[in-house]
C-alpha cells in the first residue's frame, strides 16, 4: 500500500504520541462510568455521526443515563464547555456547538445528554457530578487516548478506507470493533475485509446507510415523514468530509438530482450561499433543493424561495 506524504506525516506524529501513551509519559484516565469511543483512523467523513446516535439509543434504550462527549469541530469558541443539550432541550445554538453536536442534540432528545467541550476527562466529571450519568460515548475519539474506554470502535468508510490516514493502520490493533459503513457503495467488501484483517483481531461488523425519511426544513427535525421521492429535480449540496457517498446514495436510491455542490467541511452557510444554490437550480432544472441533517441545523435561519428537504439516513448492519 502506497502512503500519501500527509498520511506519513500523520503517522510519524501519531506513532511518537502512542509511544509516549504506552510507556505511561502521557496518562489516560477513566471516566467513572461505562465509556464507548467512536472514532475512525482516516480524516474525512466515515458515518461517525449516525453511528454515535445509534450506540446513544441502544444505551438509553437499556436504562443508562447517556452523555455523549464530542470536542465539536467548527465551532466559534473551542476551548469553551457548551452544555449542547441536557437530555430534554437543546441550550445553546449551531455556532456555539459545533454542526455535529447539534445535530445529535436535535435527534436525541429525551435519549442523551450532549457536551462539547475538548477536555472530555473534565467534561465526563461535570457531567457525572451534574446528571448522574452512567454511560458516555465519545464521538471522534480514537486518537483521544487521554480518556480510557471500556469499548474501541473504529469506522472504516468503505469507499475510502485508506486514502489520508490519521495514524498507521497496525494501530488498528487498539480497536475492540471494527465497523465498515456504507458497504453497499462498493462491489467487493470481502476484499477489504481481508484487507483490514491483516492489522487487527477485531471482530468486523458490515454496515450501509439508507434513506429513512425526507423532511421539509421548515420541519425538520419535529415532523419526519416518509421517504417520497415523487418526480422532483433536485439540486442537492453538503457540506460534509466525504460528499461524493452522499450523492451516490441518492443516485441508487433513484432520487432525480439535476446538479450537486459540494462546500468545506463544517461550512456555516450565508444567505448568499442560498442565492447562488438556487440560481444554479432555476438553470439546471432543479424544483427543491436536498440536503443531509448536519446541513439542515445550519440552514434553518436562512431564506429560501424554493423547497428544501432533509434527506436523514439510518444505519443498517
Amino acid at each position: 500500500m502506497i502512503l500519501s506524504p500527509l498520511s506519513r506525516l500523520y503517522g510519524a506524529f501519531a506513532n511518537i504520541r502512542n509511544t509516549l501513551y504506552e510507556k505511561g509519559v502521557f496518562k489516560s484516565f477513566p471516566l467513572g462510568a461505562k465509556t464507548i469511543s467512536v472514532g475512525n483512523i482516516t480524516f474525512g467523513g466515515t458515518g461517525k455521526t449516525p453511528f454515535v446516535a445509534f450506540i446513544a439509543e441502544i444505551l438509553a434504550d437499556a436504562g443508562e443515563k447517556v452523555c455523549i462527549l464530542s470536542r465539536g469541530y467548527g465551532r466559534e469558541n473551542p476551548k469553551e464547555r457548551v452544555l449542547v443539550s441536557d437530555g430534554n432541550k437543546i441550550l445553546a445554538n449551531v455556532k456555539n456547538d459545533g454542526d455535529e453536536p447539534f445535530e445529535l442534540a436535535n435527534k436525541l432528545i429525551g435519549k442523551a445528554i450532549i457536551i462539547a467541550d475538548a477536555n472530555r476527562v473534565a467534561a465526563a466529571k461535570y457531567a457525572r457530578e451534574t446528571f448522574g450519568v452512567t454511560a458516555f460515548v465519545l464521538d471522534d475519539a480514537f486518537q483521544h487516548r487521554r480518556a480510557k474506554r471500556d469499548l474501541d470502535i473504529v469506522l472504516i468508510d468503505a469507499t475510502k478506507p485508506f486514502e489520508i490516514l490519521r495514524e498507521p493502520l497496525k494501530n488498528l490493533r487498539r480497536a475492540d470493533l471494527i465497523v465498515i459503513t456504507r458497504a453497499n457503495l462498493i462491489e467487493n467488501i470481502e476484499d477489504l475485509k481481508s484487507e483490514i484483517a491483516k492489522f487487527t483481531d477485531a471482530q468486523i461488523f458490515i454496515a450501509e446507510n439508507k434513506i429513512e425519511n425526507l423532511t421539509d426544513l421548515e420541519h425538520f427535525p419535529s415532523n419526519p415523514q416518509s421517504t417520497q421521492k415523487g418526480t422532483i429535480n433536485y439540486l442537492v449540496f453538503c457540506a460534509l468530509g466525504n460528499p461524493q457517498n452522499f450523492f451516490e446514495q441518492l443516485k441508487r436510491e433513484n432520487f432525480n438530482l439535476t446538479a450537486a455542490e459540494t462546500f468545506p467541511d463544517h461550512h456555516f452557510y450565508t444567505q448568499k450561499d442560498i442565492s447562488n444554490l438556487e440560481a444554479k437550480a432555476a438553470e439546471t432544472g432543479a424544483n427543491a433543493l436536498l440536503i443531509t441533517a448536519k446541513d439542515a441545523v445550519k440552514l434553518k435561519n436562512l431564506q429560501f424561495n424554493l423547497p428544501c428537504f432533509v434527506a436523514e439516513s439510518r444505519m443498517i448492519f
